[in-house]
């Protein structure tokens, strides 16, 4: 089936991906909501610039449209029209257990008769994190809730030893509770690879960014994987 991805650039979002196109299905476009400004995604506060490369990186091309959150709905309803007219037939979400949210997905794929897919529903988030490292993913944090993590994991690289750290915090791994966000640089969907160059910490409101001043797309001379 030919779908589209609701893309944060994160690794709910990449591992949703990933599973949809083992499971046969072909993932034409991504999906991103960003900030009315057009400069930085709505959710995760990637730059416009660091969003194209992430599309470069795996070779799926990207469909965005700009949102305050009062208009969300309405501009993710009018992506959803523009890829019917496509031949698109679903929608892959990340979405791991929150009801509102499966509940918001299902009501606006409804009207234009798009199947959503959510690969990720009810998988442990210790097991859903564990899969996303064996698969071989990268992945580092970009952003923290001031409440619940200091800036010194903005930064850090997801892996066996972030996850025995977050568990012995007693937090979410998979920081279902805002705990944390995510931007994925490699893996098994990826054709190139992104490196971080340099970075500082912005703050806004109750959440501290990993702003990320330059990076580089590396080819890595691999075919991916699926």
């Amino acid at each position: 089936m030919k779908v589209f991805c609701s893309w944060s650039g994160g690794k709910d979002s990449c591992l949703s991906c990933y599973k949809a196109i083992l499971e046969g299905h072909e993932v034409a476009y991504l999906l991103t909501m960003f900030a009315t400004t057009g400069r930085y995604t709505r959710s995760h506060r990637l730059s416009k610039e660091l969003l194209l490369a992430q599309a470069e990186a795996m070779g799926i091309s990207v469909y965005h449209r700009r949102a305050s959150w009062n208009t969300y709905e309405r501009e993710f309803k009018r992506a959803l029209a523009f890829f019917k007219g496509k031949g698109v037939q679903g929608g892959v979400f990340g979405d791991l257990r929150v009801n509102e949210h499966r509940e918001w997905v299902e009501r606006v794929c409804a009207g234009p008769e798009i199947i959503p897919l959510l690969p990720l529903w009810g998988i442990a988030g210790k097991d859903l994190l564990g899969q996303f490292i064996e698969a071989g993913f990268e992945a580092v944090v970009i952003a923290v809730k001031d409440s619940l993590l200091a800036t010194h994991w903005l930064g850090r690289r997801i892996d066996q030893q972030f996850m025995n750290e977050m568990e012995k915090e007693r937090l979410d791994v998979c920081g279902e509770e805002g705990e944390y966000h995510t931007l994925v640089v490699d893996g098994p969907i990826f054709i190139k690879k992104i490196r971080i160059g340099d970075t500082r910490v912005v703050r806004r409101k109750e959440v501290s960014f990993l702003e990320i001043l330059n990076f580089e797309i590396e080819e890595k001379g691999l075919e991916k994987i699926c």
